[in-house]
């Protein structure tokens, strides 16, 4: 059966539009969380300094846990294109139930060792305190978000984002609308519980996207939660394959423990204009990764399908895209340069502090472009541990050195976003060679 040469834009965007809304529902509860609680009046810096360190670690530890999502997208959708959908179905209910297993474990592991681990990131007096009551209420959300992760692969392996977009918009709303009625209460009927209501609403928001999550996977999908006490023998390649992504991603987040670490140590002003700037850099990030999501998905399919010249045209179409995206957000961000940092802090000390490096981090995102899009292929062709391999040298070889130089010559957040930008310069061209040598002839 002939074949058309590329994957239309149509197609393309079918997947990706659903995913940019649904990646940013994400961000958005921090960025939300981070810009409400910054603007109360009493002890707002440290607020904002204590919700930006605990919304770094709980991206690190979910980012980390869930790469199960990528690993049961990979495998859907490569059976997918198969015509092989009926012999994934036993694994789905047992990659869930490893899943809520899992999120168990990490919340046994770090919410009773909370004041250990934030006194890590150089945290102290008010803001280690507040670090402790928000990461205790967060924490709890960990098997409501590993399980709704687990069933986001699942939609996407099955070729459809759309579902996964509802869940998280029904939890960014919900999120919004308790955010200002718990941290600023509503007098005489609700007391205001300042950062403790933030992380209440954050819960809320993903009890929220997994209800709705469940309606869509019993309603739309050919999967049940039957389990099977027969291992499915997928199961092992998906394990391997998670692990992979699981040494990555803590690769990844090392990164991002160094240069919250380093920002606490430099002062409460650092922290603070740190927090905006990488929650702002991992909003552009799940912004794009919505592309990325269309090349996970569909490239596992065309490889299950053995139609590597459209998978070919595929990494060429989207990388376009998710580049011209980059720079349309870098035009809005420049417009309103100024205007940005005062959403989340009125301090003119954070603002300077802020205002003096952001065009470093709008300046990276045509590079995180062609990074995320590549990482996204590469996942859906199951390609883990290259994917591990290039994380661990960008991390350790870039990185860390480029930061800790820069650290010596006393450039405090220059040095952060500068090792951040030789970070991404290698995860970018190490994948695009990659993938010509093996994908192009």
């Amino acid at each position: 059966m002939a074949t058309t040469p590329k994957v239309s834009f149509k197609e393309i965007n079918k997947i990706a539009i659903p995913a940019i809304i649904a990646g940013i529902a994400e961000p958005l509860i921090s960025l939300t969380d981070i810009a409400v609680i910054g603007n109360v009046e009493k002890n707002s810096i440290e607020a904002l300094a204590a919700a930006g360190i605990v919304g770094s670690f709980l991206s690190a530890i979910i980012w980390i846990v869930a790469q199960t999502k990528t690993a049961i997208s990979s495998i859907i959708s490569q059976h997918l294109g198969a015509n092989r959908i009926h012999a994934v179905k036993t694994l789905i209910p047992q990659a869930i139930l490893f899943n809520l297993f899992l999120s168990l474990v990490i919340y046994g592991l770090t919410a009773f060792f909370a004041e250990a681990i934030f006194s890590a990131y150089n945290a102290d007096g008010l803001i280690l305190q507040y670090t402790q009551e928000y990461y205790t209420i967060r924490a709890l959300g960990y098997p409501l978000t590993l399980v709704t992760f687990a069933i986001f692969g699942i939609f996407r392996g099955l070729q459809n984002t759309l579902w996964a977009m509802k869940c998280s918009l029904a939890g960014a709303a919900v999120n919004v609308g308790l955010d200002f009625l718990l941290v600023y209460g509503v007098e005489d009927y609700i007391p205001p519980l300042h950062l403790a209501g933030a992380a209440y609403a954050s819960l809320a928001a993903q009890a929220t996207m997994l209800i709705v999550a469940l309606y869509y996977f019993f309603k739309k999908t050919p999967f049940h939660l039957k389990l099977s006490f027969n291992i499915n023998p997928q199961m092992k390649p998906l394990l391997i394959m998670a692990a992979n992504l699981f040494v990555r991603t803590a690769a990844l987040n090392f990164a991002i423990y160094l240069a919250n670490a380093y920002a606490t140590d430099y002062g409460k002003n650092y922290i603070a204009a740190q927090s905006i700037l990488m929650n702002i850099w991992l909003f552009f990030s799940f912004f794009i990764d919505g592309y990325a999501n269309a090349g996970n998905a569909i490239s596992g399919r065309l490889l299950g399908a053995k139609d590597y010249t459209r998978l070919w045209n595929l990494s060429k179409d989207i990388c376009k895209y998710a580049v011209f995206i980059a720079f349309i957000l870098m035009g809005i961000c420049g417009l309103f340069y100024d205007e940005i940092g005062l959403i989340f802090n009125k301090e003119e000390s954070v603002l300077v502090l802020f205002s003096s490096v952001f065009w470093l981090v709008l300046l990276m995102q045509p590079i995180n472009a062609i990074a995320f899009m590549f990482d996204g292929i590469f996942k859906g062709l199951g390609e883990a541990k290259y994917l591990r391999n290039v994380l661990l040298a960008a991390t350790f070889l870039g990185f860390t050195p480029t930061l800790l130089l820069a650290d010596y010559f006393g450039l405090k957040l220059y040095a952060i976003w500068l090792g951040f930008l030789v970070w991404m310069l290698i995860r970018s061209s190490a994948l695009v060679i990659q993938f010509r040598r093996k994908y192009l002839n």
